[in-house]
């Protein structure tokens, strides 16, 4: 063709678009990624553009070329029914998918012309000679991109939307992405965060700005919960209920509103509700699980707990959790919930065998590898009574070097149980040097010392513990 492929390609990789942002398909479930940016278009008509254009990379991604060039048109044709004045602005990013859809369909004439459409409208629109300038809407669109792709990518979304909001300081869109990528990393690092007031100061910025956008409303809603102010939270929560009361989104974090603050059975209610809405949702399922789990929990807690509604409750809770797994093959902590679960029911095989798929999947982060080491040690400690391989697990977790939430609770653990044991006359040079190895990642090299020494004293051939003891005799 009279297209040069490689300096065509050269072009492409300057665009600024979903292929050029580095979303690795092995960090999403794609079947669940495109029914959720269906069900968004569906219910937020504001971000269709946005939605569009990355359904459209998620169809290139499951080999649905041309639905991925209908799902372009469909963007098109809102920029142009919404943003007439706008309209190579609007669709830098839909053009740039347009041109590598193009490309790896092998129509480069094509894919050329849609290159020539963005630089052109670069060159009018920045009126600079570097066309590079960047658009506070496409530091947007690449925000709500990862902040689709999941946890690994939470950080980069939160940068997106500051770079966003340097140029738009008071753009109610921007602020609620930003607010939201803020809130999930958050929540993804379990509060390990310098402060957690940060989202809320956020979040109570992007409700000022957006009072209509309920979805934002509920998530201010869940962290004044957070914060230990239920009330206000609540009071958050009934008004964007009364607002859209059928809105998914507002639903599924009034459900897990309720849940956490104990009433159950009106969770339970709220999620039924939801999926009457988006009955195929994997998110509604876990909650019903949750809420379940939750049912079961209380119930436990009474004197004596009729055993039927006891199995009944563990039964229903599995078969929520198992179709999570199903739906959802990354989301681990699913996983470890149906562990849980059938721990409670005492299926410890099936447990078992939940608790290495997890461990598994491929795209785990160190932080996610310790969460699953944690329950997996909590499995066994409290599902099979059996300490000692709780302890192996929990060591697992210790050995992915991460100063983490699941890092401190492992460590904490550990400590109490193997002084347990010791003060009742173990005699197990495990014991000792696995103490050692402790107070030695606490940087208590007076005790780790010590407890090697013990450790040698029992088992006096240990390669490992004299070499861990030379190491810190070396560095002390």
């Amino acid at each position: 063709s009279s297209v040069s492929k490689n300096s065509l390609k050269c072009s492409l990789l300057q665009l600024q678009c979903h292929f050029t942002w580095n979303l690795r398909r092995e960090d999403v479930d794609l079947d669940d990624l495109e029914e959720t940016i269906g069900d968004q278009i569906k219910f937020f008509i504001k971000f269709n553009i946005t939605n569009y254009n990355l359904l459209s990379y998620v169809c290139y991604l499951k080999n649905m070329k041309e639905k991925a060039l209908r799902s372009l048109q469909k963007a098109e044709e809102i920029v142009q029914n919404n943003h007439p004045d706008e309209i190579a602005r609007r669709s830098l990013v839909t053009w740039g998918n347009y041109a590598w859809i193009c490309f790896y369909m092998e129509r480069y004439e094509e894919a050329q012309s849609y290159v020539s459409k963005v630089e052109n409208s670069y060159k009018k629109l920045s009126c600079t000679a570097q066309w590079k300038i960047q658009f506070p809407e496409i530091y947007a669109e690449k925000g709500w991109a990862y902040l689709k792709f999941g946890g690994n990518y939470y950080k980069e979304a939160k940068n997106c939307f500051e770079n966003a909001l340097k140029d738009e300081p008071n753009n109610p869109e921007f602020h609620a992405g930003y607010a939201i990528a803020i809130y999930r990393s958050e929540d993804y690092l379990l509060g390990q965060c310098e402060d957690a007031s940060l989202s809320f100061k956020a979040l109570k910025r992007a409700v000022e700005l957006n009072p209509w956008d309920t979805s934002i409303v509920a998530l201010l809603a869940l962290k004044f919960q957070d914060l230990k102010r239920d009330d206000e939270g609540e009071a958050y929560i009934k008004e964007a209920m009364q607002k859209t009361p059928d809105l998914p989104y507002v639903l599924r974090y009034a459900a897990k509103f309720y849940r956490r603050k104990g009433e159950a059975d009106k969770a339970l209610e709220i999620v039924k509700k939801a999926l009457e809405v988006t009955p195929n949702s994997a998110i509604l399922q876990h909650q019903l699980g949750l809420c379940y789990r939750a049912k079961l929990f209380q119930l436990k807690k009474t004197r004596y707990p009729p055993q039927e509604q006891v199995q009944e409750l563990i039964q229903n809770s599995i078969f929520h959790f198992k179709i999570v797994v199903e739906k959802r093959p990354k989301l681990f902590v699913a996983y470890t919930d149906l562990a849980n679960m059938y721990g409670e029911a005492k299926r410890y095989e099936e447990g078992e065998e939940t608790l290495q798929k997890a461990l598994q999947i491929n795209n785990l982060s160190d932080y996610d590898k310790q969460q699953i080491y944690y329950h997996y040690g909590n499995f066994h400690r409290f599902h099979m009574k059996s300490e000692s391989e709780a302890i192996q697990f929990y060591i697992e977790a210790l050995k992915i070097a991460n100063d983490s939430y699941y890092f401190h609770k492992c460590r904490t653990i550990l400590k109490k149980l193997l002084e347990q044991r010791i003060q009742r006359g173990s005699r197990n040079a495990t014991d000792f040097g696995t103490l050692g190895f402790i107070y030695r990642l606490n940087g208590e090299k007076h005790e780790a010392t010590e407890y090697y020494k013990k450790a040698i004293a029992l088992s006096p051939n240990s390669e490992e513990y004299l070499s861990a003891l030379c190491e810190l005799q070396i560095s002390t």
